[in-house]
């Protein structure tokens, strides 16, 4: 006999400031399910997950759950009031007996159960919302971006805890590689409407593709039929005026049609342009060395960034990036050592707090003055990249719509401030981008066009990160610190970072192992011949070679254009370079999998 759902909603409809977000909507969740909730900055994904969780009520439709079933939710702002610590939070929804959860979990996510909760920062409040709610297990878990303001080792950890629970899931994430590697289904909502698709986040953009091109034929034919339709109503309705009555009725039909659908919000008509070109050295880093309370953040550390580097800096919470990268702008001075910048620096800021935004203040005010510095903001137009633009129409290439203009920032969502604050940096040239966690909250399509905006951006980029899939995307090289002072640099992204620490590595594992006793010979499994780092290559190998191909084809068709050498000299020699490098790194990583396949093979 069939299992009752974990969770089932039916006709739901929910409208906000005369806006429908849901109208009819229908969603079942079943045991085992490990679903990737997407759409776009403002769909209503979280919205709809606190409907689930029971947190909002819909205006109609039903809400339903089997006894004994319990839904967790992760919450993004969770209320610790009435808690000394944040332990006492985490455990507060645990049977007597059971508080040992906690510090299991809590060792993982890398939180303190003992920190006060008076002292706790936003993020310290996040992940002890998190390991309340994977201590409790339930049977079913909301989680909603779990993965902000935790550092690649805490998501690793996660990922792996996902991975092997059986319990049933709905995950909303703007990490790929955490959604490509946990989820099994797909639930997108656009427009008001949930569609389903029985496979993971890594199936989802060929099916969004899929579904708008079959919206846009279709939108297309009908068209062609109202067009038809009217030229037929002009020119031969007067002789058969009472017969065709029933035939302009559905010519009205048809234009009514056409009328109430409704056009998908468009991507972010983001812009980005390097001003005057920097000189060729961008910063100078010399022996710098560095502690903060007297934890060393860096030791006897060197590195010379050129124009047109895109560096990523990698590593856990609290060892220092940030710090790093304000010292590099000269920002904050080393303990010793010494840093050069370069000449004719322009540099655009996106700080991961969005400290750079007065909640207090409009968007109108964030784009034509700066709050904070007491610089009015009451102009009507704002020079972008030195050209007039009225406001609204400025905030519109941004996805916001005129009411939103005389809005407080604090009444933005996550992705909407990330999107205003690149709007803001956006709108003046520069030719150095220090960018301190940018993928946090934002959707799918504004990372894939942020993606392509910093590919074709012409000056330097420094990056800090937790999101695999983006530094793969765009670092030419990775600086990663690994605590107690140690940072090392790497070339290419955070695959690349990995495959050199595992060759870095291998040798020493190999030499420390102990040879096995010639007196117990073992029947092992052909795949044994690979260590398990190799096994490992071997398996990221294929999505390696995957990216390296589609860069290699993006490359070479910028480089098709005849025009783009004496129009563009600087694009033409850094893809020309690129394009050799990518083309040598596939070619090595290609033999490599040979290597591992006919090892693996005996």
């Amino acid at each position: 006999m069939a299992r009752a759902p974990l969770l089932q909603l039916s006709g739901i409809s929910l409208t906000f400031g005369g806006e429908p977000i849901f109208k009819e909507l229908d969603l079942v969740v079943q045991e085992g399910d490990r679903v990737a909730l997407v759409g776009r900055n403002g769909s209503g994904k979280s919205t709809l997950m606190k409907i689930m969780a029971g947190l909002v009520e819909a205006d109609q439709g039903s809400r339903v759950i089997p006894p004994g079933v319990r839904v967790g939710y992760m919450e993004q702002d969770p209320d610790l009031s009435g808690f000394a610590t944040l332990g006492d939070y985490a455990a507060s929804g645990l049977e007597p007996g059971e508080e040992y959860r906690v510090p299991m979990v809590a060792e993982g996510l890398k939180l303190n159960p003992d920190a006060a909760v008076e002292t706790a920062s936003g993020g310290e409040r996040r992940r002890a919302a998190l390991a309340k709610l994977l201590a409790e297990a339930p049977e079913l878990m909301l989680l909603d971006e779990p993965t902000n303001h935790l550092d690649i080792e805490a998501i690793r950890w996660l990922e792996a805890e996902l991975a092997q629970t059986r319990t049933a899931f709905v995950l909303i994430s703007h990490d790929r590689a955490f959604l490509r590697a946990l989820t099994r289904a797909t639930l997108w909502i656009d427009r008001g409407i949930a569609r389903r698709q029985e496979k993971g986040f890594e199936a989802f953009e060929s099916w969004r593709d899929e579904v708008w091109a079959a919206e846009d034929e279709a939108r297309h034919k009908l068209d062609r039929k109202i067009k038809a339709e009217a030229r037929w109503a002009v020119e031969g309705i007067s002789a058969r005026r009472k017969r065709n009555q029933g035939r302009l009725r559905a010519l009205a039909n048809l234009r009514e049609e056409r009328s109430s659908q409704i056009r998908r919000q468009g991507v972010a008509e983001m812009a980005l342009e390097a001003g005057p070109q920097s000189g060729k050295l961008v910063v100078e880093a010399k022996n710098l060395s560095k502690t903060f309370d007297g934890k060393p953040i860096l030791r006897d550390f060197s590195f010379r960034v050129q124009r047109g580097d895109r560096i990523a800096f990698v590593g856990p919470n609290g060892v220092g990036k940030t710090t790093l990268l304000r010292m590099l702008l000269g920002e904050v001075p080393p303990d010793s050592g010494e840093i050069r910048l370069g000449t004719n620096l322009d540099i655009a800021v996106f700080d991961q707090t969005r400290a750079r935004l007065d909640p207090e203040a409009t968007l109108w005010e964030s784009l034509t003055g700066d709050p904070l510095m007491g610089v009015s903001g009451q102009a009507d137009q704002v020079m972008v990249r030195g050209r007039p633009r009225h406001v609204v129409g400025y905030l519109k290439e941004f996805l916001f719509d005129e009411r939103q203009a005389r809005a407080p920032v604090k009444a933005l969502s996550g992705g909407e401030r990330a999107r205003l604050l690149l709007a803001r940096i956006m709108a003046r040239e520069s030719n150095l981008l220090v960018l301190d966690e940018p993928t946090n909250d934002l959707d799918v399509e504004t990372l894939d066009l942020l993606q392509d905006l910093l590919g074709d951006y012409d000056g330097t980029v420094l990056l800090v990160s937790h999101d695999r899939d983006f530094i793969d995307r765009v670092a030419t090289a990775t600086i990663a610190m690994e605590g107690d002072g140690r940072a090392t640099a790497y070339a290419g992204g955070w695959s690349d970072y990995q495959a050199q620490r595992v060759a870095e590595t291998e040798p020493v594992q190999a030499t420390s192992k102990p040879a096995p006793k010639a007196e117990k010979p073992a029947a092992k499994p052909v795949k044994s011949a690979l260590s398990f780092t190799e096994k490992h290559r071997l398996e990221a190998l294929p999505g390696i070679i995957e990216r390296l191909e589609a860069e290699i084809a993006r490359l070479q068709k910028l480089l098709s254009d005849p025009d783009l050498y004496t129009r563009e000299p600087v694009k033409f020699r850094k893809a020309t370079e690129m394009l050799t490098e990518r083309q040598e790194t596939l070619a090595k990583a290609e033999e490599e999998w040979m290597t591992l396949e006919e090892k693996a093979a005996g």
